[in-house]
């Protein structure tokens, strides 16, 4: 098993790929979060980035690191919506096809996104048939190479340069962050994050969220390995929603992260309103966790500088108005 799959030098190649390609997104503070929280926070709205995710940064680096004779070849992801739009965009931008693998019940917003960046998109059902199944057997008939959803250091640096910017922009305005709370899936956003910040702020304490009954990387860190949840469970998380961490984001994970937090569907719900309407920012559910955590006061700041990312902002259009117009 590889100890460290990803070096500080790797995300900052990445950075050099991905730059004049990825937006830089900004790192916003809000006072009326502030004053809710008792402490000063900053947020990294990815809902702003490219393709609506976080996910075209690792998307762009893998796809640019391809050889011409894998580029030919053409690539083929597995993704519920949010890496599949990351590859798809990526693949357009550099002339590459791409085969999506999604969900039949995914949000249809995300497929339609995904097949208007120009991605042939193979639809399954997700609770009778295996994705990497029919994964292995297409990229075995058409010789594609398969863009892993989080679990590839390629990826994984790529998502580290979101990272790379919140140090940057936290230390030109002459802040140094103690606590980070990031969305947590398979564990390659935060896998990438936590190198880089730890790499500018050692002692910050970077936290993993997940939705209620999807705390995988939570029960792994606990039981200090790799544990897989039983499946049945329901989330309106779809982005984040995995059985087991990755092999090697939790290599990373188990070492640099200070812990987990969960958020319930209502938790989550109350955040999406919360900032849609303070904080005027779109962000779907499973990229809103870290600050439904914080609103829900899973961790206290008492004055401390805490960095919040929203990590997407594909919400389906149905369930964001149905939350909004829902009242507690």
């Amino acid at each position: 098993m590889t100890s460290h799959p990803i070096q500080l030098a790797d995300i900052e190649q990445a950075a050099q790929r991905i730059q004049g390609h990825a937006v830089e997104t900004p790192l916003l503070e809000f006072h009326s979060l502030n004053e809710q929280c008792q402490g000063r926070v900053l947020i990294k709205p990815e809902v702003l980035q490219r393709t609506g995710s976080f996910k075209f940064r690792g998307a762009y680096n893998t796809l640019a690191s391809l050889s011409p004779e894998e580029r030919v070849r053409g690539v083929l992801a597995f993704s519920s919506g949010n890496h599949a739009q990351g590859v798809a965009c990526a693949a357009r931008l550099l002339g590459i096809g791409a085969t999506i693998l999604m969900p039949k019940d995914a949000p249809p917003l995300k497929i339609r996104r995904t097949r208007e960046y120009g991605a042939q998109v193979v639809l399954f059902d997700r609770e009778t048939e295996d994705r990497e199944a029919i994964a292995a057997t297409l990229t075995a008939e058409s010789g594609a190479v398969l863009v892993k959803p989080y679990d590839d250091p390629r990826v994984m640096a790529g998502q580290g340069t979101l990272g790379l910017e919140i140090a940057r922009q936290a230390q030109a305005l002459g802040l140094r962050p103690e606590v980070a709370l990031v969305p947590c899936g398979g564990g390659g956003l935060i896998a990438g994050v936590s190198v880089a910040l730890h790499s500018q702020f050692p002692q910050i304490a970077v936290y993993a969220v997940e939705p209620d009954g999807f705390d995988d990387t939570g029960r792994s860190l606990a039981a200090g390995s790799r544990q897989t949840l039983a499946p049945g469970g329901h989330s309106i998380c779809d982005a984040i929603l995995t059985a087991a961490p990755g092999e090697l984001t939790f290599e990373i994970n188990r070492r640099l992260l200070s812990g987990a937090l969960t958020v319930t569907d209502a938790e989550v719900r109350f955040a999406l309103r919360w900032a849609f309407e303070n904080l005027k920012l779109v962000v779907e559910p499973g990229g809103v966790v870290g600050l439904a955590a914080l609103l829900a006061g899973r961790i206290a700041l008492e004055g401390r500088c805490a960095v919040v990312v929203l990590s997407g902002g594909n919400a389906d259009p149905a369930l964001f108005a149905e939350t909004l117009l829902t009242t507690d």
